[in-house]
């Protein structure tokens, strides 16, 4: 499905109306049912919906990995999953995420700790910034959408994705990590948001040590990044940044 439409608008200019065929974000409703026993909407953009539900899912901490996965099923605007929950009740653990920190509040005592040695080059990580910049073709196009990047040196790989929610960018570029099995601990993210709680606990729980942004955190965003030894940077800008914990895995 396409993330844009064509919609005829008029600009203002010169006291006078100009009619133009212009582009514009798609923003769609997206249901996603687990196991035929949670089920849950999204107002999303429209595509890479096999990877944002791996993504969602693996964000939830309802699998573990790409193997938990038994099937997904497209339909439309459906999403049908069948996972292996294992000992995992859903309907009596399951805390559905928000975009608030109150809704993620009591996942934290059960994230684990970010385990990982790896470390990056201040330029790579400006570098990459600028090279975000240049995927997010849809925000080029019509200014409505967040990006993330996935970066992993190892395998050469640099996976972009935009959604008009910052949280589903994430959770495409994860999932689509997830799918080629690409190693967590030894990657990093950078994206275009605000950094609260609900999307460091979401790479807490896959276990990827360093998110960068253009942007700024929260308080929440903060505590929940040094409780889980991830590295947080934010406001980059060209030649600078800042690192808000656990700078040790920026070289300089």
């Amino acid at each position: 499905m396409s993330m844009t439409s064509k919609i005829n608008t008029f600009v203002y200019k010169n006291d006078n109306f100009i009619e133009k065929e212009d582009e514009i974000v798609s923003d769609e409703t997206i249901t996603l049912a687990i196991n035929n026993s949670l089920t849950r909407s999204f107002s999303i953009s429209p595509d890479s919906l096999k990877e944002f539900s791996v993504g969602y899912m693996l964000g939830e901490g309802l699998i573990s990995s790409i193997e938990n996965v038994e099937t997904i099923d497209i339909e439309g605007n459906n999403i049908s999953a069948t996972i292996d929950l294992e000992d995992f009740d859903i309907k009596k653990e399951l805390i559905v995420g928000s975009d608030c920190f109150g809704g993620w509040r009591s996942k934290i005592d059960f994230i684990d700790k970010v385990e990982s040695d790896y470390v990056i080059d201040p330029n790579d990580l400006l570098e990459n910034t600028e090279k975000i910049r240049e995927k997010a073709i849809t925000w080029k196009n019509t200014g409505g959408t967040h990006i993330a990047s996935f970066i992993n040196k190892e395998k050469n790989e640099f996976i972009s994705r935009e959604d008009i929610s910052r949280h589903v960018a994430v959770d495409k570029v994860i999932g689509a990590a997830a799918l080629k099995k690409l190693d967590f601990k030894n990657s990093y993210i950078i994206y275009s948001g605000r950094m609260p709680a609900d999307v460091l606990i979401k790479i807490a729980r896959v276990g990827i040590p360093i998110i960068a942004s253009n942007a700024a955190p929260t308080l929440s965003g903060y505590t929940v990044a040094d409780e889980a030894n991830i590295t947080m940077v934010g406001f980059i800008r060209r030649d600078k940044f800042n690192v808000y914990t656990h700078p040790e895995r920026i070289i300089v």
